[in-house]
């Protein structure tokens, strides 16, 4: 007989953790909603004159705003500042600019950044 032989079945058994596993919230049944939330407005959408059915995105952005907190809507605005920002700036560089502007930081640099010849040559 070997050391092999002998094999515990099972899963392993963890500290910490409760014998009967994970104890996960129990869901609301979807009966108990309001009639407020379910009843919908009384005028119907108008067609856009483009013809389209979708509504614009403003409109629709501006419901998801009104559930944002004022820290999410602090950070969103930053975001779009830095987003224009960076669109501005780009937005007034030519291909030839950047590419100047990349060789002149690369002249800067030490050799050390150089990549090192390697092989017979």
């Amino acid at each position: 007989m070997s050391e092999y032989d002998f094999r515990p079945g099972g899963s392993l058994k963890l500290k910490g953790v409760v014998e009967g596993g994970v104890v996960k919230k129990k869901k609301k049944p979807k009966g108990d909603r309001t009639p407020k939330d379910t009843i919908q407005d009384d005028e119907p959408a108008k067609p856009s004159p483009s013809g389209s059915n979708r509504s614009s995105p403003a409109i629709a952005g501006s419901s998801s705003d009104d559930r944002k907190t004022a820290a999410e809507k602090r950070f969103q605005g930053i975001q779009r500042k830095r987003l224009a920002d960076k669109v501005k700036k780009l937005a007034g560089k030519t291909h030839k600019d950047r590419v100047h502007e990349f060789n002149t930081k690369l002249e800067t640099l030490s050799e050390h950044h150089d990549i090192p010849k390697v092989g017979p040559g």
